[in-house]
């Protein structure tokens, strides 16, 4: 399946200056699949090196970092031959071997030439002390497919088309708003992640068995998140950074107005109040990709991180389609969107996903006594955004309209079900184009 961040790929290869480069992410979010598929199509060929299935070639690490000899070993290895000036090296799993990570410092100074990336998982959990190559190296983070990538990968090129190119200051088209928002339906319970959409996409025709199917993979996925956590934290931190995990949709759950609140740090583990002693947990899932962390602020001024505290957010899943698998809900109550308010925090989650998929930058959500804005957004000019969130037709907003009188944004947006384009200074977006929002601001 196609991704859009090929397109970064490329500019990657093509730069002046280049680095190796460290795809991050989650397990399963398609890093693999994606750096094999750049290599076949932009490169003479691609040499792939997974450390997890072939842990013998550590050893060539082990004797020396001068990426010269690393090539000729990795050659005798691979039994092939590898131009550094036309081919693609791909380090896989690399988080096994502290020393292969170091090398990529050596590439970048004795070796510039070559293109080398590398993937794995908890990368961003292991990175760092001396077995992090600081400033030698390039980043790239890659989050589940979005909506958009979805549409690429299940419907037809004219919706595609659409949903990329459609000016959101008018109303989509009758026919195509009703397909957009059942695929939307079928993408909160499969969610992003490339197997179960390829999995949906070869057994849609089925689709009550098909789905079935899928929430049995993900249950099967949160296990390994679940391991990963016990392997690579210690004994005492992963049991406080499971319950950090699990904590999120419950807390979701007690949600009365639709509207997710600030994350309760005392609700989580029994006996800890303070954020010092949970901001480890935190700090790991942050770095493991598998959640996304929305600061709250209560002063809206350039720049917005000034006015942000550290013990004072909101928490989603990173994938929306897990986080309907860990909250119980059954594709059927989604397809029918009858969950009650639980909705709400759905369609918010979908939408902070679908920043970081689109622009890999978070908003902040604006609070003040009992207003909320769901998020605020910076544009190219400096002037800031609020983006109201609504999980249906009704757009009314107390909340945007307190936060409007008192802020005098240039322009808002509600994101909801309507499908209403541009009236006066206010954008009515529907959910599903949310991951065109950041393209949209930028042109303010």
């Amino acid at each position: 399946m196609d991704r859009i961040q090929m397109e970064s790929l490329v500019v990657w290869k093509n730069s002046k200056g280049r680095k190796p480069l460290i795809v991050q992410g989650a397990r399963q979010v398609g890093k693999t699949y994606l750096l094999k598929a750049f290599g076949k199509s932009y490169f003479q060929k691609f040499h792939y090196i997974n450390f997890e299935e072939n842990p013998e070639v550590s050893t060539v690490f082990q004797k020396s970092l001068d990426p010269h000899i690393i090539v000729r070993e990795l050659e005798f290895f691979l039994g092939d031959s590898i131009d550094t000036s036309k081919d693609l090296i791909i380090f896989d799993e690399i988080q096994r071997d502290s020393k292969a990570l170091i090398s990529l410092k050596y590439f970048n100074e004795k070796m510039p030439h070559a293109a080398v990336c590398v993937a794995g998982s908890l990368l961003g959990v292991v990175m760092g002390g001396d077995s992090f190559p600081v400033g030698k190296v390039a980043f790239l983070d890659l989050y589940p497919m979005s909506f958009l990538e979805f549409i690429w990968a299940v419907a037809d090129s004219q919706l595609f088309d659409l949903l990329k190119n459609h000016d959101l200051r008018k109303p989509f088209p009758l026919l195509a708003h009703g397909k957009f928002m059942e695929y939307w339906k079928h993408y909160l319970i499969v969610g992003g992640l490339p197997e179960a959409v390829d999995y949906y996409l070869n057994n849609s025709g089925d689709l009550y068995n098909s789905l079935k199917v899928i929430r049995q993979m993900q249950d099967i996925l949160m296990r390994t998140y679940m391991a990963d956590m016990a392997k690579h934290s210690g004994k005492i931190n992963s049991v406080h950074i499971e319950q950090v995990f699990r904590s999120v949709p419950m807390q979701l759950a007690r949600t009365i107005n639709g509207s997710s609140k600030r994350f309760i740090l005392k609700e989580v583990v029994p006996g800890i109040r303070g954020y010092a002693r949970l901001a480890s947990p935190i700090g790991w899932l942050e770095r493991a990709n598998l959640l996304l962390r929305i600061p709250i602020i209560d002063h809206v001024e350039v720049p917005l991180a000034a006015y942000a505290r550290e013990n004072i957010f909101k928490l989603y899943f990173f994938d929306v389609g897990l986080l309907g698998s860990v909250s119980r809900l059954s594709p059927s109550q989604i397809i029918q969107y009858d969950f009650s308010t639980y909705k709400g925090f759905f369609a918010e989650n979908f939408v902070a996903q679908e920043f970081a998929t689109s622009s890999g930058e978070l908003p902040y959500c604006w609070q003040r006594r009992t207003s909320e804005v769901e998020f605020l957004i910076q544009a190219s000019s400096g002037s800031i955004i609020p983006v109201e969130v609504k999980a249906g037709s009704v757009t009314h907003s107390k909340s945007l309209s307190v936060y409007t009188e008192r802020n005098n944004p240039v322009k808002s947006i509600v994101v909801s079900a309507r499908n209403d384009g541009e009236r006066v200074n206010r954008w009515y977006i529907p959910l599903y184009a949310a991951g065109r929002l950041s393209e949209c601001v930028l042109s303010l």
